[in-house]
């Protein structure tokens, strides 16, 4: 594996040094993060080919680096972690993370489970971290929109709307597929929950509400986020 890229996010200084060296002295290409912020900024600059990752981290959750990730790129997730209840296990494999280890743990074991992640990867399977559109700035990482450099609060659902539309920009999405991604399969046939919140999100990040520019609907078929 010389050369591949991981990404070790830990709080723990005395873990991230040991698997640091250890990493390094297999050939890989080690950066590390103490808190999740920091693990999301890299994950989109360093653009390791694997992230090893724990869930207790010290400002947001690992569920949350996780969900960071996964807006915007497949790049593999290990989870590694001290908590071995079964329920943490299946939340971080639901979440998008690829493999669960729990610690203690034995190095080369770590290190196989690594570079199974790493071999499974489908390659090329992710888009930009941040996304313009005009005066938007969508950071996909981070989760975060600002208009004209300011940050807009945007409710989970909004997001998730955005977040799907955003990361297909400039092709046509069907309201059964938003309603799908968005709200699961039980609401695929609810089209007044999609006319209701991109009515919100026009207001919120549209210049002219009424004119959008960004988010098009297609009458009949679906939805379009254009950048231009």
């Amino acid at each position: 594996m010389t050369g591949t890229r991981v990404l070790v996010v830990d709080d723990e200084p005395g873990l991230v040094h040991a698997l640091s060296i250890n990493l390094r002295a297999h050939g890989w290409d080690v950066a590390t993060a103490q808190d999740g912020a920091q693990a999301l900024g890299l994950a989109a600059t360093f653009n390791p080919e694997v992230v090893l990752l724990d869930l207790g981290l010290p400002d947001i959750s690992g569920l949350d680096v996780i969900a960071g990730i996964r807006g915007w790129s497949r790049m593999p997730i290990v989870v590694l972690s001290a908590r071995q209840d079964g329920e943490d296990k299946v939340n971080a494999l639901d979440a998008g993370a690829d493999d669960y280890v729990t610690k203690p743990f034995a190095m080369n074991e770590l290190l196989a489970r690594l570079r199974a992640a790493v071999r499974r990867a489908v390659p090329g399977d992710a888009t930009e971290a941040v996304v313009e559109a005009g005066g938007l700035r969508i950071d996909l990482a981070r989760r975060r929109v600002l208009r004209l450099g300011d940050e807009v609060r945007l409710s989970p659902t909004e997001w998730a709307l955005i977040e799907v539309l955003v990361r297909n920009r400039g092709r046509l999405i069907s309201r059964h597929q938003l309603l799908q991604e968005v709200w699961g399969p039980a609401y695929t046939t609810e089209t007044e929950y999609l006319r209701v919140y991109t009515a919100q999100l026009r207001r919120k990040l549209e210049r002219d509400p009424a004119h959008p520019r960004h988010i098009i609907t297609q009458p009949g078929m679906g939805y379009i986020f254009e950048t231009t």
